[in-house]
């Protein structure tokens, strides 16, 4: 596989998604909302000076996730700390979704909407150079993309919860796992099954339908996460990280073997 033309098709996808203003703007509000307005919204509450005593009801059993320093906090400390530190981590995963989907939603059939398809097909490179140029247009920016509002999250998480917490206590081990082996994982599979419906639809919003699809992932790992049904620990992320990756390699294997210019060619 010639790498230098994988890069060339991967550069020009992204050059086209900073034109996209609709979705540069849709990212970076998803970006500043759950990077800053969400440690702003729970840590400013008013129950985070809440009494030191009480019972925190179905949320109690929940409290042995914190380290031993953080299970004396008030209750409203406690629960801040379990909000932002645990229910709502896997809520991250939206942001290496959001972006692979968007950039791969518009990898084949957004060139055909803006009459450039043929002019790609006829690029001097081979089908699989093609289909791995769009995969990595879509995965390297979700993965930048990821850690950049991961670490925004981090700091504004401490400003914010310092005072009532007695200190800086965030990230987590395991929300430091989240970000470093499931949110690559999940920028993979959006971009990888989005950029394999690229191949087969006729518009970009029906390709970026995929999207609110794979959504459901994340919904049910926050709610087990805040159910108490499913404990994000170490293991349980790695296990988690693995059967995504795993998906993620049939996916792509799948994508490249079955995608052909000639065929694109003729539905243009």
């Amino acid at each position: 596989m010639n790498w230098r033309a994988v890069r060339a098709v991967a550069a020009k996808d992204l050059l086209e998604v900073r034109k996209n203003r609709m979705a540069t703007w849709s990212i970076l509000g998803l970006s500043v909302f759950f990077s800053v307005g969400m440690p702003l919204l729970i840590g400013l509450l008013p129950f985070a000076a809440g009494p030191s005593g009480g019972d925190l009801g179905p949320f109690e059993q929940l409290t042995r996730l914190l380290p031993p320093g953080q299970q004396d906090l008030p209750i409203g400390s406690r629960m801040v700390v379990l909000m932002l530190g645990y229910f709502l981590a896997p809520l991250f995963l939206i942001i290496p979704l959001m972006v692979s989907s968007i950039v791969g939603a518009e990898s084949f059939v957004g060139e055909k909407e803006r009459g450039t398809l043929e002019g790609l097909l006829f690029l001097p490179a081979t089908d699989l150079e093609l289909y791995a140029g769009k995969v990595l247009a879509g995965f390297v920016p979700a993965v930048a993309a990821a850690f950049l509002n991961f670490a925004l999250y981090a700091v504004m998480v401490n400003l914010v919860s310092a005072p009532i917490v007695g200190g800086a206590w965030f990230p987590t081990v395991p929300a430091l796992a989240l970000a470093a082996w499931v949110g690559p994982a999940v920028a993979l599979l959006g971009v990888s099954a989005s950029v394999l419906v690229s191949t087969r639809v006729e518009t970009v919003l029906e390709a970026n339908q995929v999207s609110g699809l794979l959504s459901l992932v994340i919904v049910a790992l926050m709610v087990g996460q805040g159910s108490g049904l499913l404990m994000l620990s170490l293991p349980v992320l790695f296990l988690i990280g693995l059967a995504i990756y795993g998906v993620d390699v049939l996916l792509v294997r799948f994508g490249a073997a079955v995608f052909s210019r000639d065929r694109l060619m003729a539905r243009a």
